[in-house]
């Protein structure tokens, strides 16, 4: 964690509603469901964590040593589900799956939460404006789009935060910058505006909305814009050494790239397969799914970490 996203408890006090209520967070058990609730306890909050009744022993104790009450549910009961909101203020899911999870069982969740008589909502988005996007151009998005819908039409107050791409998948599960060959890849324009977030930041902001009751349907955010060129600046200071960047061709030939990836290795069930992460570098190539207006200012006490900073824990 960098030090720079931790919170006095009087900068929490001067920057969100104090809220004696829990917050209900689904997904805890994830990378970032685990910072969100950390966050959340951090500024004072209260959180019950929900998590599979097949989950660990050494999960669960985890969870409740950071502070958090945990309760053992059935995803697939509505009933069940309905009992563990119970008097929660907001309900936030940091879910992470296909069909079944961001469509099916988020919205057990919501119907829950609204027959518990929650206000609030958080869905499990975290990722690039998916509303801008031509539908098919981006499988896990159309998912969140399809939930969209849902949840729109619920009579709950519905929040998405949007944070572009998470900033630590540059430092190796993102195929961009490259520290062996020293290489920055690209297609298309090296001059696009491309929106980062660290998970951390991501997670100290979703908590910080989650307990501000005052949040509008989107909240975008990016921890740094750069392009292709500023990434490469960034590797350069983080590394002390010289990156070339490599434009490996146009947004066609990727969406060839996609097609060919796809056939050859499918890998439907996988969450993120190697495709899924080339349509994601694809949309952000567009231009298309840019966060505008970006809302870092709302929680002003939260410090964003740079591309820079990333990289160098990579070095």
């Amino acid at each position: 964690m960098s030090a720079n996203t931790e919170q006095t408890q009087e900068e929490f006090k001067n920057q969100s509603v104090t809220i004696n209520k829990p917050i209900v967070l689904a997904g805890a058990t994830g990378h970032l469901g685990q910072r969100i609730a950390h966050h959340i306890l951090q500024r004072g909050g209260a959180v019950r964590l929900l998590v599979r009744k097949r989950s660990t022993a050494i999960e669960i104790n985890a969870l409740r040593e950071k502070g958090g009450a945990v309760v053992e549910v059935d995803f697939g009961s509505i009933s069940d589900l309905t009992q563990a909101c119970a008097g929660g203020s907001c309900v936030v899911s940091a879910l992470s799956g296909l069909r079944e999870v961001i469509v099916d069982v988020q919205s057990r969740l919501l119907w829950a939460a609204v027959d518990a008589g929650v206000p609030r909502f958080i869905p499990s988005d975290y990722c690039i404006d998916f509303t801008k996007l031509v539908p098919g151009s981006n499988r896990n998005l159309d998912l969140r789009r399809e939930f969209a819908e849902v949840v729109d039409k619920a009579p709950i107050a519905a929040t998405s935060v949007l944070n572009g791409m998470f900033t630590d998948l540059l430092t190796g599960q993102a195929p961009v910058v490259l520290s062996g060959p020293k290489l920055v890849l690209y297609w298309g324009n090296a001059d696009q505006p491309l929106d980062f977030t660290t998970m951390e930041n991501t997670a100290a902001f979703t908590a910080s909305a989650a307990l501000d009751p005052t949040t509008p349907r989107f909240l975008r955010i990016a921890g740094e814009v750069s392009t292709i060129r500023g990434l490469q600046k960034s590797a350069l200071e983080a590394f002390g050494k010289q990156f070339r960047t490599l434009r490996l061709g146009g947004l066609g030939g990727l969406s060839t790239m996609i097609k060919i990836t796809k056939t050859v290795f499918p890998q439907k069930e996988e969450v993120f397969p190697a495709w899924q992460g080339m349509q994601y570098l694809h949309d952000m190539f567009t231009g298309l799914p840019k966060l505008e207006p970006l809302d870092n200012d709302r929680y002003p006490a939260i410090g964003w970490t740079s591309v820079r900073e990333v990289l160098a824990t990579a070095k």
